[in-house]
């Protein structure tokens, strides 16, 4: 008798399929359970893209880092430790990204954000804002170079020559005061580094602020550096284009955000001339204005004028020419003096130093920078507050020991010692007679001797300069 019970063949088969059966529903649950997952998952990382959406193009192109690995808020992903470190480094390259734009990084805050202009380096001292203040033919070029040379000033050449060209003013009068409150204004917002303000002056009308026609564009070094001076443009031809190197038009809001991070802002105005009219811009706190009037000899100013404006001087020229005329037209005369007294009107407010003008104010003779170029540049950087550089110590080196002065009416290449008194050598005794008789009492203030005849002006052994004060320096 055979031991237990045998179970019939059919209930043997009968559990052999439950237990296959099982495994096989186990099976299936693993895999739902898998594909849940996934598609969880594939939905987090869809909201985290449609998140990064949000972030400019550029700055994700910038970072190379692929959106996708950032974790999402309370997500919870297989490579969690890859994803943190990921996010991580996202967000210290987005940091450095908005130190290298001039930006802060984005804070959460209850407030509105606040626009901010670029910033500026670390300056030594506080932003100051230079104006050379000067007529034509004084050195202004020359001059306005012992700025442009340094690299932390932004310097404009004449701005204001737009401005000139676009509004019509007649010379004296009320005309006289309405063209100098409309250059005070423009000045000012040149010296906030709001470019844009010349945009309506300039013709044709730039387009997309870029301009091809920028007064002078190349005597500025800051509108011919990076990133300012932007890729050339082929067939686009620029009136006044940058000399040391080729580029595309002027791109106003590129040179304002280079003003705005440079140190120190300069410009030179020649028509600029009543000091009294800058006293709001002294007076605004957003400024620290320091006002260098530059004078010359009225005699060199007018010789230098019938050379290099000769369409001007017509009736000068023919005058001279003409032995039989004993009188000058009384309107030429009146010009003269009428500029002559614009001059010293100015230097006279400013060497008296009213409140709003006091430690603002210099005074400087183009024949003491001729003479004693590198000095007067340390001077007028004193007074400015400004660090002069050994940059444009090299400048004035070079630049003022040149065999022969340079070419073209705005050179700034002088042989210095030699150029300043070569006027007194070719003029004629009656043109100077007229110049000192309508410009004399400006001369006494200025230090410039009168001639009393021919041999006197022509006599190289005698002076015409007086030795300045004190008070030159104020």
């Amino acid at each position: 008798m055979e031991k237990g019970l045998t179970l019939p063949q059919d209930c043997r088969d009968f559990v052999h399929s439950l237990k296959m059966r099982s495994k096989y529903a186990l099976f299936l649950i693993f895999v739902v359970i898998v594909f849940v997952f996934i598609e969880k998952e594939n939905k987090i990382i869809s909201r985290v893209s449609d998140r990064l959406k949000q972030i400019p193009q550029a700055l994700a192109d910038a970072n190379s880092t692929d959106p996708a690995l950032v974790l999402a808020e309370n997500a919870s992903l297989l490579s969690l430790s890859e994803l943190d470190s990921a996010f991580s480094q996202l967000k210290s390259r987005l940091h450095n990204l908005s130190l290298q734009l001039g930006v802060e990084p984005a804070v959460e805050a209850a407030g509105e954000e606040e626009e901010e202009e670029p910033p500026r380096p670390a300056a030594a001292g506080p932003r100051r804002h230079v104006l050379l203040m000067a007529t034509t033919r004084t050195g202004s070029s020359f001059v306005g170079e012992f700025f442009n040379q340094q690299g932390n000033i932004f310097y404009l050449f004449e701005p204001l020559w737009h401005i000139e060209r676009t509004v019509s003013f007649e010379p004296g009068g009320a005309n006289a005061a309405g063209s100098a409150l409309v250059y005070r204004d423009v000045l000012k917002q040149l010296f906030l580094c709001d470019l844009y303000v010349l945009e309506p002056f300039i013709t044709p009308l730039p387009e997309d602020h870029l301009t091809q026609f920028m007064f002078r564009r190349g005597s500025s070094r800051s509108l011919c550096e990076d990133p300012v001076c932007t890729p050339f443009v082929k067939k686009v031809f620029e009136k006044y284009h940058c000399k040391n190197r080729r580029c595309g038009p002027l791109n106003v809001t590129l040179a304002a955000e280079a003003c705005r991070r440079k140190d120190h802002m300069a410009l030179k105005a020649v028509r600029m001339r009543q000091l009294e009219f800058l006293q709001p811009l002294a007076e605004d706190p957003r400024l620290d204005l320091r006002v260098i009037q530059l004078v010359r000899d009225p005699r060199a100013v007018l010789a230098s004028r019938m050379v290099a404006f000769a369409g001007k001087y017509k009736t000068w020229k023919k005058w001279l020419d003409d032995e039989g005329q004993d009188q000058l037209r009384e309107e030429e005369v009146q010009r003269l003096r009428g500029n002559c007294e614009s001059i010293r009107l100015s230097a006279e407010l400013g060497l008296r130093q009213p409140a709003w003008l006091r430690g603002r104010y210099m005074l400087v003779r183009y024949e003491d920078v001729a003479r004693r170029p590198l000095q007067k540049a340390r001077e007028m950087y004193r007074f400015a507050g400004i660090p002069l550089t050994p940059q444009v110590e090299d400048w004035i080196q070079k630049n003022t020991q040149a065999a022969h002065d340079g070419s073209g009416i705005y050179s700034t290449q002088k042989n210095s010692s030699e150029q300043f008194e070569k006027w007194r050598f070719s003029m004629p005794f009656k043109l100077a007679q007229v110049v000192q008789a309508a410009c004399g009492t400006a001369m006494r203030l200025f230090g410039y001797k009168l001639a009393e005849d021919a041999a006197a002006l022509t006599n190289r052994s005698l002076s015409l300069l007086e030795e300045q004060g004190t008070f030159w320096v104020t």
